[in-house]
């Protein structure tokens, strides 16, 4: 196990003056963010892409600090109602699977996203009870006509382009929460989708953050901390 932050946190400092913050406090990893809610402060998953030489002293200032990326960020509702904003935030995550595929970085963490509660909605709906029937129905249709079509499909270009771990986080709002939604995802869709675990979200749902671990782990889920 090694030590890793996200420096979002540090997204005022330039990504040179971050690591070498990092470095001198023992910090050995760092999951970055490269879109989405986490924003691009330190890395620009397009401009990365377009510009070997960009990514080149992207990497080189990671190895002169001797940090490691253990993983890379695009946080956001890909299955937002609104279309522009779904696509704003799939297209950050599509750019940073790309880029973990030329990295070699094993993981990209996200969230499951909400979708409306129907073709109508304008807003996400997060659900969280089954009954009045009302709410079945749209975690139906959310869940059998939405969530796991796209992860499916996303899950498949993940794994065409060599990532084999996309860690969602277990945050209210989104349809995977805790660890019952994420197991139900990742058996609709697949072995990529896994867990990025973050205490503080399932402890204020009331949930033991070790008997998570252990459900999680028990399941190989457990793919970032």
């Amino acid at each position: 196990m090694k030590l890793g932050t996200l420096t979002v946190a540090l997204g005022d400092l330039s990504f040179d003056n971050a690591c070498k913050f990092l470095a001198e406090n023992g910090v050995q990893m760092v999951e970055i963010g490269c879109g989405g809610f986490p924003g691009k402060a330190h890395c620009d998953a397009a401009e990365l892409l377009a510009d070997e030489e960009k990514r080149k002293a992207f990497m080189d200032t990671l190895h002169k600090y001797g940090l490691e990326i253990s993983a890379l960020s695009s946080h956001g509702n890909m299955v937002h109602p609104d279309k522009a904003v779904a696509k704003a935030f799939d297209d950050d995550l599509t750019n940073a699977i790309l880029l973990a595929e030329k990295l070699g970085v094993p993981v990209v963490n996200t969230f499951s996203g909400c979708p409306g509660g129907s073709p109508q909605d304008a807003v996400p709906n997060w659900v969280t009870c089954p009954w009045p029937d009302d709410f079945s129905q749209i975690l139906e249709y959310q869940w059998n006509e939405v969530l796991i079509p796209y992860w499916k499909e996303k899950a498949a270009f993940a794994r065409a382009h060599g990532v084999h771990k996309i860690a969602l986080e277990l945050h209210p709002g989104f349809c995977v929460y805790n660890t019952k939604t994420l197991l139900r995802l990742r058996e609709a869709v697949g072995p990529e989708i896994g867990a990025n675990f973050d205490p503080s979200h399932l402890i204020w749902q009331g949930m033991d953050p070790c008997a998570c671990i252990r459900e999680l782990g028990k399941a190989g889920a457990l793919f970032h901390f």
